[in-house]
């Protein structure tokens, strides 16, 4: 395959990014391992709902997922999914060449990774090993499987409040459980849930689940007392975070940073062609957020644009008028 650009990673990032390789008039492939667009989003977080996208006040990640694959379809970019970069040559003058786990060889004037965080694996719960499948649960890509559920979930980070905020209303009850009394999420979250009378246990580690081939019931102890108690589950929710894994990207001889790729004010790695945008990169005085994550999709295509053919302009124009 041959393209000018290559996007590795197909989260909404990698799609943008897409879209804006397409504006400049040049062709991408966008390479994933996983086997649909929209990254993390579509693996996990479908219909979470999303607060930090310029122009919606609110909006479903499924629903961002699928305007963006609108957004870049003029433009008709070649999806690669189920392909995980393996390995990568590249030089000043160019080409780069990509191959995939598969064989799949993509050859193109420059690389834009936006892999997200890379490979996820969820942590476990120690105490529900063995029920993954029978209600144990580490994301909630759709709701409606839960209506009518006692749901119980695990954690303190800005999943699990998101979840309990979007589980409420369609779940039989939802119970939070966790370890300490102070929690990661963000705090107009944390409001929400305690506005929405979702009981808390703090403080408190699941200690035990029981159930006849399928989750009923979870034994929940109260660290400081010893104190137990059981309540009704059909559904466990170990919204526990994961652990993240860039996996052949960390061969590549590209400057790293607790697992991110160093890159400068133009997005460009250490390595000739090369750039990273979105949640993989950083910079001093980075902010992880998905619409950071956009204005660097813009960045590193213009730049890399200029890289393929230096007599074109860095500034593409404005979207409202005429490319020049």
């Amino acid at each position: 395959m041959q393209a000018d650009i290559l996007i590795v990673g197909a989260g909404p990032v990698g799609i943008y990014a897409a879209y804006y390789t397409g504006f400049r008039g040049l062709t991408s492939v966008v390479m994933d391992t996983l086997p649909e667009a929209g990254g993390q989003i579509t693996a996990m977080y479908p219909e979470k709902a999303i607060f930090d996208v310029a122009g919606f006040p609110t909006i479903k990640g499924k629903d961002l997922v699928h305007a963006l694959m609108q957004q870049s379809a003029p433009y008709e970019p070649k999806f690669l999914l189920g392909h995980t970069a393996q390995t990568l040559e590249t030089s000043p003058q160019g080409p780069v060449t990509v191959t995939s786990d598969k064989g799949e060889s993509i050859t193109c004037g420059a690389v834009v990774i936006t892999g997200g965080i890379g490979r996820f694996t969820p942590r476990p719960l120690p105490a529900a090993d063995g029920w993954e499948g029978k209600g144990l649960v580490h994301f909630v890509p759709q709701l409606n499987q839960h209506a009518g559920k006692d749901v119980v979930i695990v954690g303190g980070g800005d999943s699990a409040f998101d979840w309990a905020v979007e589980l409420k209303p369609v779940a039989k009850s939802v119970t939070l459980v966790h370890r300490r009394s102070a929690f990661r999420a963000h705090a107009a979250t944390v409001e929400t849930v305690k506005k929405l009378g979702v009981p808390m246990l703090l403080d408190s580690e699941v200690t035990q689940v029981s159930g006849n081939g399928h989750i009923e019931a979870i034994e929940v102890t109260h660290s400081p007392t010893g104190e137990t108690q059981t309540l009704p589950a059909q559904t466990l929710v170990a919204a526990l975070g994961f652990v993240a894994n860039i996996g052949p990207l960390a061969d590549w001889g590209l400057t790293l940073e607790k697992r991110r790729i160093v890159v400068d004010s133009a997005t460009k790695s250490n390595l000739p062609r090369v750039f990273a945008a979105g949640d993989i990169s950083t910079y001093p005085g980075k902010v992880a957020l998905i619409s950071t994550g956009f204005g660097e999709a813009a960045t590193a295509v213009n730049n890399a644009a200029v890289v393929i053919n230096p007599d074109a302009h860095l500034f593409p124009g404005h979207s409202t008028g005429e490319v020049a």
